[in-house]
């Protein structure tokens, strides 16, 4: 794989306590990042706290809160054992074996298993897209400014090559843009222009990227293909919500209906090959 920082997000440097010696700011964020995520999935579960790098009675407290919901052992620390459960979701979306026969089932499938995971965006130090998974797509980058949908297409298609081999740069370079990835589809002639998409839909196949027009060459949402259905694609999108959304928080599942949108679709048919 070439898209690695994830690895970095499953390590803490040294237990992290209340009064501990060696608390480390960084460390503590990512604790309390997982218990805000936890808590986006179990808002029963009292873990929900605020992210500031102070572990402080109120971390503690959401850790014990944590340990209690997952039956372990309630200490109110967190070493790296149990910083392995806060961050099993990231692993789980990166590491686990992806079944596929080939690379275009690969990719469907990889994405589908980081939905199941649930990633989703922080708000930290007044920052939106923020947070481990954020991180993990954009290569250590994170913050108001970093969107994030192309980061995780280009991470699914890394995962997903990599288990053929494979390295998507061949493909596309390295981009956190849209338009990079446009401007690259129209140069190689990998990319179907909508008003072409609308009168031949079998152009249009799981696994490709889709990207939405602003202008001619101008991009600004993307995300993966999952199936056709007639008029309509299914996708699986990150930094979205539930109104379709270029800017949301979350990968999500999602209908579009591209012959009432300016959606281009760019090919990876040449990384199948």
């Amino acid at each position: 794989m070439q898209k690695t920082f994830y690895q970095k997000e499953l390590l803490i440097k040294a237990t992290q306590q209340r009064k501990g010696l060696n608390n480390n700011k960084k460390d503590i964020e990512k604790i309390q990042s997982w218990l805000n995520l936890f808590a986006t999935q179990n808002p029963n579960a009292g873990t929900a706290t605020g992210i500031d790098g102070d572990f402080g009675p109120a971390t503690e407290k959401a850790v014990l809160n944590f340990q209690k919901f997952n039956g372990l052992s309630q200490t109110g620390t967190v070493d790296q054992k149990v910083f392995d459960v806060l961050a099993a979701p990231l692993k789980k979306a990166f590491e686990d074996p992806i079944p596929g026969n080939n690379l275009r089932d690969l990719i469907v499938n990889t994405a589908k298993s980081h939905l199941k995971n649930h990633p989703f965006e922080l708000v930290i130090n007044n920052q939106s897209n923020s947070g481990p998974w954020v991180r993990s797509y954009m290569d250590n980058h994170e913050g108001t400014d970093w969107f994030w949908c192309m980061g995780f297409v280009q991470a699914i298609i890394d995962q997903a090559a990599s288990v053929q081999g494979k390295n998507f740069k061949t493909l596309m370079p390295l981009t956190y843009s849209c338009d990079t990835v446009g401007v690259t589809g129209i140069q190689k002639k990998l990319l179907t222009r909508f008003q072409t998409a609308r009168t031949n839909p079998a152009l249009i196949k799981p696994a490709d990227v889709f990207l939405i027009q602003k202008t001619t060459n101008d991009w600004f949402h993307t995300g993966i293909v999952t199936a056709v259905h007639g008029d309509l694609i299914e996708t699986i999108e990150g930094n979205t919500n539930s109104d379709g959304s270029h800017n949301g928080n979350a990968v999500m599942n999602r209908i579009r209906n591209y012959k009432q949108s300016k959606i281009d679709f760019f090919s990876i048919e040449s990384l199948v090959v």
